[in-house]
């Protein structure tokens, strides 16, 4: 059928109207972006580009506007359709470059850039975004070298150096996981929620904030942000890989707590111990385990293999009060005192508890009586010894060490002897009184004691010991021995 003179008038007169209405569409979008208002631009461009959908400038200057809104994907789509309108627009190409660095697809990026120099071998304004390209590939290499060595704060730090470069999901992630891992799950969830709340089925994230769960072991709610990650990309190896960690850690910690309340004490060492191996990573899981065995060790009087444990413990979480006491506990059946004493003082500060205070009392008296003479010690008997074995012990140490029997030793050997006939006169004037032995027993200083300590004088105490059983000759006591 052939069109008639004034039909075609009649459909160019169309065209034309049709085409003035998107030009002031244009233009309004024009004036709402200049001040800004992208969001509001955004509707006019795309009326624009109903009206003439073979316009290579509408879709330009509404990828623009995308652009503006970070909506790169959309931006990329416009930029893309009006090169294909015109394979000849530079500033279509040039978006396209911009969109590529921000949604991290280098290869498309130096592509687009490729035509731009063939289009316009002078143009200047791409320069930018080259350089931008060199940086990203310098710190990509640097990151993916980091990361095969396990240096996760090396990644981060290349991730924020990319980050500079190109707002892309994948380094943003990418820097998520590796918080994840450093034990920083407050900043990589946060990182997480941002993308889901634009991209709710974002993969990468659900698998970052399913880490975050479970190395804070919330293993229940990790689990389901895996499988829900495994639903959607069944190939996911990150995830299959964590996912077989974590229910391999659970159920080994399970068998570990079953056979410690089955009384299979070494059992229990033997699967907390194989427990530790499944994944260094999870930090808050991995110090319960160690405190786990520490608690095992204890209850097998391996007592230093406990406090190796706590404190490995205590490295991986600063705040765990169990581990700071079972400890203390330790340090104190060892006799470290000032260890143990450390130990409560700062569970004190953790917990201020009447029991936590109880105990660091209670180390810091035997603290105390642990730096005095031990008087039972220097008279070799029990610390519930009688009155009569008090006077047996003292008078056999006293006759040993009195110097008249050592009248003829050398001058350090005498030193020696009066030093410790000194001291069995000391044990002996305190023990042998209830109330002084009651007062040293509970742990008081000596010095608070009238008459202890320094201040016996063995001479006199051994004189009212003795009484006349023994006379004075010319070098002292004359000793009469069986």
């Amino acid at each position: 059928m052939q069109l008639k003179m004034n039909d075609c008038t009649i459909i160019s007169t169309h065209c034309r109207r049709e085409f003035m209405l998107a030009e002031l569409k244009k233009e309004n979008g024009n004036q709402l972006y200049k001040v800004k208002k992208y969001q509001q631009a955004l509707p006019f461009y795309t009326e624009a580009i109903e009206l003439c959908p073979e316009s290579p400038a509408y879709y330009g200057n509404r990828s623009a506007c995308y652009m503006m809104l970070h909506q790169y994907k959309e931006a990329l789509d416009d930029a893309r359709k009006a090169i294909q309108l015109d394979p000849k627009f530079v500033k279509g190409y040039i978006r396209v470059v911009k969109c590529c660095l921000a949604l991290g697809d280098i290869a498309a990026a130096n592509n687009a850039i490729s035509t731009v120099k063939e289009l316009d071998p002078n143009n200047t304004t791409i320069l930018p975004e080259v350089k931008k390209i060199e940086v990203i590939r310098r710190f990509e290499e640097e990151a993916n070298k980091a990361y095969a060595k396990e240096d996760f704060r090396k990644v981060v730090y290349c991730m924020d150096r990319l980050l500079e470069q190109s707002p892309c999901k994948r380094y943003k992630l990418r820097r998520a996981e590796c918080l994840a891992l450093l034990g920083r799950y407050q900043e990589a969830q946060e990182v997480a929620n941002d993308i889901l709340h634009v991209d709710i089925q974002n993969a990468e994230a659900i698998y970052v904030r399913g880490m975050c769960l479970y190395y804070q072991d919330h293993v229940d709610q990790a689990f389901q942000h895996f499988q829900r990650v495994l639903r959607l990309f069944p190939d996911h190896e990150k995830t299959k890989e964590i996912y077989k960690k974590a229910k391999n850690l659970k159920l080994k910690k399970e068998e570990g707590n079953e056979a410690f309340k089955a009384g299979r004490v070494q059992a229990a060492y033997t699967l907390y111990t194989e427990a530790l191996q499944i994944d260094p990573h999870n930090l808050s899981t991995n110090a319960k385990l160690y405190f786990n065995r520490a608690t095992v060790s204890s209850k097998l009087g391996r007592l230093n293999e406990a406090i190796a444990d706590c404190s490995a413990a205590l490295e991986l979480d600063s705040t765990y009060l169990k581990a700071l006491l079972r400890r203390a506990k330790c340090y104190m059946d060892l006799g470290e005192y000032e260890d143990a004493v450390r130990d409560y003082e700062s569970a004190c500060k953790m917990d201020k508890s009447r029991e936590n205070k109880r105990l660091l009392q209670e180390a810091k008296l035997t603290l105390k009586k642990s730096k005095r003479k031990d008087y039972y010690k220097i008279l070799g008997i029990d610390r519930n010894a009688s009155t009569d074995e008090i006077k047996k012990a003292y008078r056999k140490r006293a006759l040993v060490h009195h110097p008249d029997r050592h009248a003829n030793a050398s001058d350090g050997e005498k030193k020696e002897q009066e030093r410790k006939f000194k001291e069995v006169g000391e044990a002996y004037g305190i023990l042998s009184d209830p109330k002084k032995r009651a007062r040293y027993d509970n742990g008081q200083d000596l010095e608070d004691m009238d008459g202890m300590g320094a201040n016996v004088d063995p001479t006199t105490v051994f004189q009212a010991f003795f009484g006349d059983q023994y006379a004075f000759g010319n070098g002292g006591f004359t000793f009469q021995f069986g």
